[in-house]
């Protein structure tokens, strides 16, 4: 429907995806809700799609964003998908609370979907109804423009509207629609869907779209399906690299969660730990830990040799040749997260130039910190401190520990290898403070911001915590408390998915 006060259209779509076979997905018009509000617009990145921020935030654009009026250009429709959730296949799953309405391309020329989450049932809802309350999509809304803000790939949330419905849960809670943008929903499960169905023709299809899209530079290859499975491994070892760095867990790793883009993609139980350990596990729905902080880089693998077995049909005619090419690819995955990995941690600690021993030093600064309980985030940040001797404390940072002495002991060896660069102190502690953040969406503080927003209507905590969190990388004295690891009794031990 065009907007009615002006012939411009609110979003200037240039659909692709709708393009393509029937059987892909299924066209449907979101369902209304009775009440649309907004909480929340995200007016940069609307700038940055090329949008007008007042348009949005207007009553016909707020109509939009709720799902009470498909906009002018749109192609609304729940994408089919599949995949292994907790290691069991699902044939069929799709968007059952979803609805791309097209796409766009923003201001630096690149391609982005629109979807509305928490727009009503679809033939994929699987007898769920399709809404979302406002605690999910305040979360995804906090954690994912967090992660933009650290600079890791990620899927942003564009406005948050309330509908004024109740939705049922464990209990009654008020229902929201969240407008997320991706560079594509596409996943592996996607890929996966048509797999399953020994479609060989919807993933030749599937895969041409996915080329042309994201990866037009494996066209030129000799094998371009072999090229595009490197190119989606190279991917997603820099991603889930940046996750470990940083202290993220995803929380429902499924195929399924897994984005073709390289992007972080649904946010549901995801956390970011507080005091390290690599078997930390948040995910209300993870009982066995599969999904756990130190698993993720051999999860991620093992999705993505899901996605090379869908792929073996296209790599090859002959069976045998395909599967060594594509074990090959997939046995790279190794080999690539580690270089990420080694690159972004070094710099975590101050090192510029790689040298014999520097692995090592890191890996016994985690195990150190694994063995007493120290604060991942500020354990590093804090390193930074120490590196101008004439403010030189360091309780700083050995007070994270529950034996400071094993820091103190680290610290000596970390000091010598710090010397061997004869870097200025003023350059390192700048550099160091660049990769290693001061603020991210702790749990406690989250789950503030959510409790007040949901009990009682009170979106301060929520505008505070986006606020402080758009630089994790700068000092803010006004808001330290922010930076600071949960008291005993704040701490978040669970997390919950929301549908």
């Amino acid at each position: 429907m065009q907007d009615p006060t002006t012939d411009e259209a609110i979003f200037p779509f240039d659909n692709s995806y709708a393009l393509l076979p029937e059987r892909f997905f299924a066209r449907l018009p979101p369902t209304p809700v009775s009440e649309p509000s907004l909480i929340r617009l995200n007016e940069s990145l609307a700038l940055v799609l090329g949008l007008n921020p007042e348009r949005l935030s207007a009553p016909e654009g707020i109509e939009v964003l709720a799902g009470n009026r498909v906009p002018q250009g749109a192609e609304p429709l729940a994408m089919a998908y599949a995949g292994f959730q907790f290691g069991s296949w699902v044939p069929q799953l799709g968007d059952g609370r979803a609805i791309l309405l097209g796409e766009l391309i923003d201001c630096e020329g690149v391609r982005r979907d629109v979807q509305l989450k928490g727009s009503g049932r679809t033939p994929f809802s699987r007898g769920g109804d399709g809404r979302a309350a406002v605690g999910p999509v305040l979360r995804e809304y906090i954690i994912s423009e967090a992660m933009a803000a650290l600079g890791i790939p990620t899927t942003r949330s564009l406005a948050a509207v309330a509908t004024g419905e109740r939705i049922r849960r464990e209990t009654d809670l008020p229902g929201a629609v969240l407008t997320r943008v991706a560079q594509s929903h596409i996943r592996v499960g996607t890929f996966q869907f048509f797999a399953g169905r020994r479609d060989e023709a919807g993933i030749r299809v599937l895969a041409d779209h996915v080329i042309a899209r994201h990866y037009p530079e494996a066209s030129d290859s000799d094998n371009p399906i072999l090229a595009l499975l490197g190119a989606v491994i190279e991917r997603q070892a820099e991603l889930v690299a940046r996750w470990q760095l940083v202290g993220f867990i995803h929380g429902v790793m499924n195929t399924d969660n897994m984005s073709i883009a390289g992007e972080t993609i649904d946010y549901g139980p995801c956390a970011f730990m507080d005091s390290y350990h690599p078997d930390t596990v948040y995910s209300s729905i993870d009982h066995r830990g599969r999904y756990a902080y130190g698993n993720q880089p051999s999860i991620a693998q093992w999705n993505l040799a899901g996605l090379a077995n869908a792929l073996l049909p296209l790599i090859a005619d002959d069976q045998d040749t395909a599967v060594e090419l594509a074990t090959e690819m997939i046995q790279s995955f190794r080999t690539r997260f580690e270089h990420y990995y080694r690159t972004g941690l070094q710099p975590k600690l101050g090192l510029a130039e790689a040298r014999d021993g520097d692995r090592e030093l890191a890996q016994d600064l985690l195990k150190r910190m694994a063995e007493n309980g120290a604060d991942f985030t500020l354990t590093f940040r804090r390193l930074s401190d120490l590196v101008d001797e004439s403010l030189r404390n360091d309780e700083r940072v050995s007070g994270l520990f529950e034996d400071p002495a094993a820091f103190d002991e680290w610290a000596i060896r970390w000091r010598r290898r710090l010397g061997i660069e004869r870097r200025p102190a003023a350059e390192l502690q700048r550099d160091m403070r660049s990769v290693n953040p001061a603020f991210i969406p702790r749990n406690h503080r989250v789950e503030e911001a959510i409790k007040a927003a949901v009990e009682r209507s009170d979106l301060e905590p929520f505008e505070q915590l986006i606020e402080v969190l758009a630089t994790p990388y700068e000092d803010q004295p006004p808001h330290e408390d922010y930076a600071e690891p949960p008291r005993p009794d704040q701490i978040v031990r669970e997390t919950f998915c929301g549908t």
